[in-house]
């Protein structure tokens, strides 16, 4: 058994767990988003979105619906590999600086240690000890002085696939009621309906990966969700007049 393959098992981290930010970023994304077409289509039609049809609010939501999904697919991949990139550049050099001034690197995590709460003689021995190990000493120098944690861990190719995935499985969902029904006023109840679903699910994945209140994690998502959607609609009733 691997390593990742025993942190999941031992800590019991599913998928869901693994990847939440991105399915709850990209779904919360690809729903306020694909919604906001039906809202503001909604908004700007006199009597309705009947006026506009059903055909245009499919068409520009798909449209979109895919565009930002892969956008966002492919930006949580450039950004987790310019992490990586930062993080491997920024070790390395911190390699050097040990090498270069051992003595004054060993200083450097002597006071980080004591920062953290080990007493004075504690954190003079482990750091004594953590720099005869160079490798391991850059590690700790790179989470505890410059904050940042080794990405290698995550795939970005994975990542956005993630992210991709939940925009569109989440992002289609306020577009369901006009690939069944004809495009009535009726049809944009169903579309709001179909899309307090998806927030609410959305939060129950949330509370299922990470335990928190279930009315803290539904909540948030619902109330980010809807201003965002109240906001889409209103514009486009101004501008519809």
């Amino acid at each position: 058994m691997d390593w990742q393959a025993h942190r999941r098992e031992a800590h019991a981290l599913g998928r869901t767990q693994e990847h939440l930010k991105q399915i709850v970023y990209g779904g919360n994304d690809g729903i306020v988003t694909t919604f906001a077409i039906v809202a503001g289509f909604a908004g700007a039609a006199a009597d309705g979105v009947a006026q506009i049809g059903g055909l245009a609010v499919l068409v520009f939501g798909l449209a979109n619906l895919f565009a930002d999904a892969i956008s966002m697919g492919l930006g949580e991949f450039l950004s987790l590999r310019s992490q990586h990139d930062l993080y491997r550049k920024r070790r390395e050099s911190e390699l050097r600086e040990i090498m270069r001034n051992p003595q004054q690197e060993q200083m450097e995590l002597f006071e980080i240690l004591r920062q953290r709460g080990l007493p004075a003689g504690e954190a003079d021995t482990t750091a004594a000890i953590l720099a005869r190990h160079p490798e391991m000493m850059a590690d700790l120098m790179m989470t505890y002085e410059f904050g940042m944690q080794d990405p290698d861990e995550e795939s970005p190719a994975v990542n956005g696939l993630f992210t991709f995935g939940s925009f569109v499985i989440f992002g289609a969902v306020p577009l369901v009621p006009y690939f069944i029904f004809e495009p009535v006023d009726d049809t944009f109840a169903l579309s709001l309906a179909a899309t307090f679903t998806a927030l609410v699910a959305l939060g129950l994945l949330r509370w299922n990966a990470t335990g928190e209140k279930p009315i803290r994690a539904v909540g948030e998502t619902v109330l980010v969700g809807t201003v965002c959607a109240a906001v889409a609609y209103f514009v486009g009733w101004i501008v519809g007049g």
